[in-house]
């Protein structure tokens, strides 16, 4: 497949006016102005007035009509299709807290069906203060025995574990953590700033949702946040949807910590459905306009899409390329997949999305097949 006439967002710089050849799985060709006549048999798709940019890869999203943890792995195919609409090419699943044995049974599940792009526990290791939404009956100290129950439930799926550093054994965890490639993150946590540090020390690289749910940022105690601002090895994970964060701290995040901002969507079984009521593990949530809650003012999650964040970080004065790489650049490195995902060049997996002038979907790629056509638009 031949694309041509749009502005496409290229790792050197963002062409007004250029074009993308698609051969099997992989992208052939890149370059500016007119694309030469098409191949024999090659399909050629023109849409003037749009953008393509490196299909999106979100790593914190709990389902999207149905829940990883409560539906898996049947809850995949339709929360797949659902983020693939909005650009989300790829994605880990990420699991709530939960009862100990139902989250190893949705682990082993995930794992032996092979249908998700690895698995992101952010759970059951959280602080009871700050534990946002999850529900508080489930979390547990981060014991070695049972992080080796889940890790080995996952068979090698688990790619990320959030945990709160400063509860008993938790460093310790980070580095076992490190030791198998699993990328340890900090979140949902009330420490300050020297068990902040400690943990990044230790191989702690990703902050989860930053300033949700840990302790706020202040001047004579950063805490997580500070630190992940600080220090340049940690990814600093933002929700960028106008609720989570105020467009400002988006802003500055952003101005802080360049080339290290990830958008995630932190998206719920409630992403896809109409208002009323739905769940978080075994919580009951009420769906409403902006984002889904207890009933009280925690946030429980969210139901946007990675489009949707990105449209938001652009109205929220951020540009479009420095948007686009933190829904897709950054991630893609984050699960060492830099070579093959997360930007438009040659030889790179062709993981790609279009969109319009409203930066709203008109086609998304995966691996060279289209699996969202002109028509499939999401709700803004």
């Amino acid at each position: 497949m031949l694309l041509s006439g749009w502005g496409v967002l290229t790792p050197d710089a963002t062409v007004s006016r250029g074009w993308v050849q698609i051969r099997g799985q992989r992208i052939t060709g890149v370059g500016a102005g007119t694309p030469a006549r098409p191949a024999e048999g090659e399909e050629h798709l023109v849409l003037t007035g749009c953008t393509v940019v490196p299909g999106f890869i979100d790593l914190h999203v709990h389902g999207g009509g149905a829940s990883f943890v409560q539906g898996a792995p049947a809850a995949v195919p339709r929360a797949r299709t659902f983020h693939r609409r909005g650009g989300t090419t790829r994605s880990p699943a990420s699991l709530v807290s939960t009862p100990v044995d139902a989250l190893v049974d949705a682990l082993a599940s995930l794992a032996e069906d092979g249908v998700v792009e690895g698995i992101h526990l952010e759970d059951p290791f959280l602080a009871p203060g700050r534990c946002g939404a999850h529900d508080p009956r489930s979390l547990r100290p981060p014991e070695r025995a049972l992080l080796e129950r889940l890790l080995d439930a996952g068979r090698g799926q688990v790619r990320m574990v959030t945990l709160a550093p400063e509860l008993p054994g938790a460093i310790d965890r980070v580095r076992r953590l490190v030791d198998v490639g699993v990328i340890a993150a900090i979140g949902h946590s009330d420490a300050d700033d020297a068990r902040a540090q400690t943990a990044i020390d230790a191989g702690a690289t990703v902050a989860t949702h930053l300033f949700n749910a840990m302790r706020p940022l202040q001047h004579r105690g950063p805490g997580i946040a500070g630190a992940a601002l600080e220090r340049e090895e940690v990814a600093c994970a933002l929700i960028v949807d106008g609720h989570h964060l105020a467009d400002a701290t988006a802003r500055l995040a952003f101005a802080a910590a360049p080339r290290r901002r990830a958008l995630v969507t932190a998206a719920v079984a409630a992403a896809g459905t109409a208002e009323g009521r739905s769940r978080l593990g075994p919580v009951e949530v009420e769906v409403a306009p902006g984002a889904p809650s207890e009933g009280t003012p925690t946030i429980a999650g969210s139901t946007v899409t990675s489009a949707a964040a990105l449209r938001h970080a652009v109205r929220a004065r951020l540009p479009l390329a420095q948007a686009s790489a933190a829904a897709s650049t950054l991630p893609a490195t984050l699960l060492n997949r830099a070579s093959g995902l997360g930007t438009i060049a040659v030889d790179t997996l062709a993981d790609l999305v279009v969109l319009d002038a409203d930066l709203e979907v008109e086609v998304v790629f995966v691996a060279g097949e289209r699996v969202a056509p002109p028509a499939a638009r999401v709700a803004r």
